[in-house]
């Protein structure tokens, strides 16, 4: 059992020290066991949130784990590319419309616990398991921004904050795609209004990850950014000159969720794995440690997290985003290349 999970941790300590998903160096085939007992994973998770959940996995299981780590679009993209011999079991992490637009390389399974998850947060189809629901946030450094300045979308797109708004390229993060259309919705305008205005208050620039919007705000380089709730705590409790806003003309809170891959070859543990992501367990433990909302009805979410019905929700239409996904970022990197007179 010890062997088992010292060669699933070098699996993954690999993956993270290469810096790159699907890695074709080949494994130590020493430590693994038979084909039934395996299971691999594709994660855009940070290591902190997937790393206790598949340990306590293997754990439970005795399954091997393998996990390959990289950006949500990066890695839906690598699963597409291999859907002719098909490596991964599971995509775990990544928000449920980028899922949607990958429906051709996933299958649909009804996860066992699915009467304890709202209908709010369940795929129609089965398409995905809900892992845990994020609202998209507002953050300002508290040294540079007074709080008044920042309470709405609309404020971004003020003089005050043009140049210096931190956002994540959409087309590589899939939390920052869910970011854009909160705010085409919030803003309840056509996207080819809404669209050139934001891109016109960034200057035309975009960072490279979604961590990279944390940092710059931390640092001052830029003022104000857009993240996930999640985020914005976890450093906020780190200490960080951090403030945090829900957008009073609305926010979303759409899950982040877990995919079976269509032929998939581990396939019975990598539905094992989509119960145990929803199970009581790990539900509690993303409201304890992690500053996540849990998609389960039995789970509290503590003092830490403003209760959902206190906020301003969009009607996020999740089969929307993912149909209008491409078209959608077409029309950014359009705009955002200053090609629209404004």
């Amino acid at each position: 059992m010890n062997r088992r999970r010292t060669g699933a941790l070098l699996a993954a300590l690999l993956c993270l020290l290469t810096g790159c998903a699907g890695s074709t160096t080949p494994a130590d085939t020493s430590y693994m066991p038979p084909e039934e007992e395996r299971l691999v994973i594709y994660t855009s998770h940070k290591e902190e949130v997937w790393w206790p959940i598949v340990k306590e996995f293997e754990e439970r299981t005795g399954i091997w784990v393998d996990v390959v780590t990289g950006g949500s679009s990066q890695l839906l993209e690598q699963i597409r590319q291999e859907r002719e011999a098909p490596r991964a079991d599971v995509m775990f992490g990544g928000g449920v419309e980028s899922l949607e637009s990958y429906s051709d390389c996933l299958e649909p399974y009804a996860c066992s616990e699915k009467a304890q998850i709202p209908e709010r947060y369940r795929s129609e189809k089965d398409l995905w398991t809900p892992f845990s629901s994020l609202p998209v946030v507002l953050i300002y450094n508290t040294k540079l921004v007074d709080p008044t300045w920042l309470t709405s979308w609309s404020d971004l797109l003020s003089d005050r904050f043009r140049g210096k708004i931190a956002f994540a390229d959409p087309s590589v993060s899939g939390s920052s795609f869910t970011s854009l259309v909160t705010y085409l919705d919030a803003m309840e305008q056509p996207p080819e209004k809404c669209l050139p205005q934001l891109a016109a208050s960034l200057e035309d620039r975009q960072l490279d990850s979604s961590g990279d919007v944390l940092s710059a705000v931390a640092q001052g380089s830029d003022w104000v950014g857009i993240t996930l709730e999640e985020t914005a705590l976890q450093w906020i409790a780190a200490g960080e000159d951090l403030g945090m806003v829900y957008p009073s003309d609305g926010t979303s809170s759409v899950p982040d969720g877990s995919a079976l891959v269509a032929g998939a070859p581990h396939r019975e543990n990598a539905e094992k794995f989509l119960d145990f992501t929803v199970s009581l367990d790990v539900q509690q433990l993303l409201a304890r440690q992690f500053y996540r909302r849990p998609v389960r009805e039995d789970v509290e979410t503590g003092k830490t997290l403003v209760p959902l019905s206190e906020l301003k929700l969009v009607d996020y239409d999740v089969e929307w985003a993912s149909r209008e996904r491409e078209s959608l970022l077409m029309s950014w990197a359009f705009y955002l290349g200053g090609e629209e007179e404004l």
